[in-house]
């Protein structure tokens, strides 16, 4: 049985657990199964391991320095601060339309950023910036792709899941297999663990309390 550390093993291992090793079309299709099982975990997973933080420049020299390109890894943000300023604010999240409302009342005087939203691919600030602030964000991130990477700190953690998610993926085109429910459940089973463990390492350092947002402590 091959033991998975890697892109390579990854798909000798779905080779192996799939026993056709002679539907040589099927065989090719293994990298296109790895990749549909992680656009799913990247839907499905929650991980403090998918949290990252990235900083960025406010460009005045822009016609828009209110814009600032998002990590290409990025998925959905968490905090925005702003790490250049003293006591590194917080900026507070309004969407698009509140974005709108608020740049037509105050008629957009630049000033420090307070405020910001996801335009796209880009983080939108407001008031527009009158300085070149240095932006942190905290942001939760795709899965580094196998295609690019031999390996990943998920795969590392937790082959199974790619294991049995290339699998899952694989049922549409073997059709009629009595394993796929196995396939389903080891999937459904490796990402329920590691969703609940994502809690537990996030949460296990202390009592949890409850206040109300923004009360200091």
């Amino acid at each position: 049985m091959t033991q998975i550390t890697d892109y390579i093993s990854l798909q000798s291992a779905v080779t192996e657990y799939l026993a056709r090793d002679q539907d040589t079309t099927l065989i090719a299709r293994i990298p296109t199964f790895v990749q549909l099982a992680e656009a799913k975990f990247n839907r499905q997973l929650f991980v403090r391991q998918m949290e990252q933080r990235a900083t960025a420049l406010v460009n005045l020299g822009s016609n828009e320095p209110e814009f600032i390109s998002l990590p290409s890894d990025f998925q959905s943000m968490r905090r925005v601060r702003l790490s250049s300023v003293t006591g590194k604010p917080c900026l507070e999240f309004k969407s698009g339309t509140q974005m709108d409302e608020y740049r037509f009342a105050t008629s957009d005087i630049a000033a420090q950023p307070r405020y910001f939203t996801v335009f796209g691919s880009e983080l939108e600030l407001a008031p527009t910036p009158d300085a070149a602030y240095t932006i942190e964000m905290v942001y939760r991130q795709n899965v580094p792709a196998l295609a690019s990477n031999a390996v990943n700190w998920l795969l590392a953690m937790a082959p199974d899941l790619y294991l049995y998610g290339a699998l899952l993926e694989s049922a549409p085109y073997i059709k009629e297999d009595a394993r796929i429910q196995t396939w389903g459940l080891g999937f459904t089973s490796a990402l329920t663990d590691l969703n609940n463990l994502g809690l537990t390492s996030t949460f296990n350092a202390g009592p949890m309390t409850v206040r109300v947002s923004g009360q200091v402590i």
